[in-house]
C-alpha cells in the first residue's frame, strides 16, 4: 500500500470522527443500509457507541440481504432511480463503485460537509474511488481486502493433514500445491468438499490475476469488455474448472441456506478469505465451531478481493447528520471497531497502524495473529479496476460456474456460455 503517511483522521468541525455530533434541534434517525452474510458489515458496537453518545442523532442498521450482485445492488438502483426507498447511509462493494461513480446526481458531495479533509487517512486507490466522475467526493473506504485461506482444523485432522498453520501455508505455495493437496484430502475423507464451491476459489485466482493483467478483470480502462480477451479471467476459470472436475468442490453457491449449513456442519474443509470473510465464517458458523477454523496463506502470495464504501444519497432528508454518522464509522475508532468485532481489516492508515489491529489475534480462528496476516497481504495489493458494469457481468459469469460445477451446464460448453452471458450482461 503506496500510503506513507500516518493520516491526519481529523474530524470536521462538527466534531463526527470523534462519535459526537452537532446536536440537531430535532430528534434525527439516520437508517444506514448495509449487505453481507455472518458479521456482515460488523457495525453492531460501532453503532451502539454512536447512539450512546448522539441521542439526537440516532442510527437505525439495517443489514438487507446475504446477496450484493442479483439482490442488494438491483434494489438500491431501483431505490436511487426512484428518488426514495433508500437509507440516508448506503454501503457499495467495489464491484459497483464504477457504476456509482457514473452517476454523481444520486448522492450527496461530502466535501460540503468537511468530509475532504480526511484524504490522507485512505491509501490513494481507495480515496480516488470514492471520487466520481464529476470530482466530487460521494463515498469514504470502510474496509479493505487482502487474501488468506481459512481452514477446518477438525477436518484437516481428520484427513491427516498438518493442523498448525504455518504448516498448512507451506502445503499450497502456489495454486498447483493447493489442488494437489485437496486430492489427498479427498482421497482419505471422500465425502467431504475440500473447498466450497465454485465461487470463491475463482475469486481468489481472479484476484491475484487481476494483479498480473494491469489491475483489469473483465474491462479495461476505457469501459470496453475484455472478458473473453483478459488471460487472467480465463486462468481462473479454468483453474475453477479443473478443481470441479477432479471433484474437490462441495459444489455449493456462495450466499446461500445450504453453503451457511455447509460451514456450520463441516461439509467442506477450505475456503478462500479475504479479510471480511472472517466475520461472515465466525457469524454463520456460530459458537459450537470455535477453534475449529484457522487461518493460512493464501496460494500464490497476496491479492485484492473485496472492501466497500459508504455513501450518502442525495435522498436523504438528514445529509448533514448523515455525513457525520458516515465520517464516525470511516473514521480510526469505527475502523476498529469493525475489525474487533467481523475481522474487516481497515481501510483507514491511522486505524491499521493502531495495536489493536496490527497485533490483533482472532479467538474464533484459534488466535490467528489476523492483525499482522492480513496487513502484509494488503502491504502487497494492487488496485483493481472495475467497470461501470462489472457487477453485472461478474454475477452473470459467476452463474455459469455455478451451474458448471453443479452439472446443469457441460465443462466442454461452459467457456463458451461464460462469455456469452457475459457479453450479454454488459448490453
Amino acid at each position: 500500500m503506496s500510503a506513507a503517511a500516518c493520516g491526519s483522521d481529523e474530524p470536521p468541525a462538527t466534531g463526527a470522527a470523534t462519535g459526537a455530533a452537532s446536536a440537531p434541534a430535532e430528534k434525527v434517525e439516520i437508517t444506514l443500509q448495509t449487505f453481507g452474510g455472518g458479521e456482515n458489515f460488523a457495525y453492531d458496537e460501532a453503532v451502539k457507541t454512536w447512539n450512546a453518545a448522539n441521542p439526537n442523532v440516532q442510527v437505525k442498521y439495517v443489514n438487507l440481504t446475504d446477496r450484493f450482485e442479483d439482490t442488494y445492488l438491483p434494489q438500491v438502483l431501483q431505490w436511487l432511480e426512484a428518488g426514495s426507498g433508500a437509507g440516508d447511509i448506503i454501503a457499495m462493494d467495489e464491484g459497483a463503485m464504477g457504476l456509482m461513480s457514473a452517476r454523481p446526481q444520486y448522492f450527496a458531495d461530502l466535501a460540503q460537509y468537511g468530509l475532504d479533509s480526511r484524504k490522507a487517512d485512505f491509501p490513494e486507490y481507495k480515496w480516488n474511488t470514492g471520487v466520481n466522475k464529476d470530482g466530487k467526493l460521494y463515498a469514504l473506504g470502510t474496509d479493505i481486502g487482502g487474501m488468506a485461506m481459512c481452514y477446518r482444523t477438525d477436518l484437516f485432522k481428520q484427513a491427516g493433514l498438518p493442523t498448525g498453520r504455518d504448516d498448512v501455508s507451506k502445503l499450497w505455495p502456489d495454486w498447483n500445491a493447493y489442488l494437489e493437496t485437496g486430492k489427498k484430502f479427498k482421497a482419505a475423507l471422500p465425502k467431504v468438499g475440500f473447498v466450497d464451491g465454485a465461487n470463491t476459489v475463482y475469486n481468489s485466482v481472479l484476484a491475484q490475476e487481476a494483479g498480473k493483467n494491469g489491475g483489469q478483470v473483465y474491462f479495461d480502462q476505457n469501459q470496453t469488455l475484455i472478458v473473453d480477451k483478459n488471460p487472467g479471467v480465463k486462468a481462473a476459470f479454468d483453474y475453477v474448472a479443473t478443481l470441479s472436475q477432479a471433484g474437490l468442490t462441495a459444489k455449493l453457491r456462495s450466499w446461500t441456506e445450504e453453503w451457511n449449513t455447509a460451514m456450520q456442519k463441516g461439509g467442506f474443509a477450505t475456503m478462500g478469505c479475504p479479510s471480511w470473510m472472517l466475520g461472515v465464517i465466525s457469524g454463520t458458523s456460530g459458537d459450537a465451531n470455535k477453534g475449529n477454523w484457522d487461518v493460512a496463506a493464501v496460494p500464490g502470495g497476496s491479492g485484492n478481493w473485496g472492501g466497500s464504501w459508504l455513501m450518502v444519497p442525495s435522498q436523504s432528508k438528514h445529509p448533514k447528520e448523515a455525513a457525520e454518522v458516515l465520517n464516525f464509522l470511516t473514521g480510526k475508532e469505527g475502523h476498529i471497531a469493525a475489525f474487533k468485532e467481523g475481522g474487516n481489516f481497515p481501510s483507514s492508515i491511522p486505524a491499521q497502524q493502531d495495536p489493536a489491529v496490527a497485533d490483533a489475534k482472532n479467538a474464533y480462528f484459534n488466535d490467528a495473529p489476523s492483525g499482522p496476516i492480513f496487513a502484509a497481504s494488503v502491504a502487497q495489493l494492487s488496485p483493481v479496476f472495475f467497470g461501470e458494469k462489472h457487477a453485472q457481468v461478474k454475477a452473470a459469469v459467476e452463474e455459469v460456474l455455478v451451474g458448471a460445477d453443479q452439472g446443469s451446464v457441460k465443462w466442454a460448453d461452459a467457456w463458451t456460455r461464460f462469455v456469452e452471458e457475459g457479453v450479454k450482461a454488459a448490453g
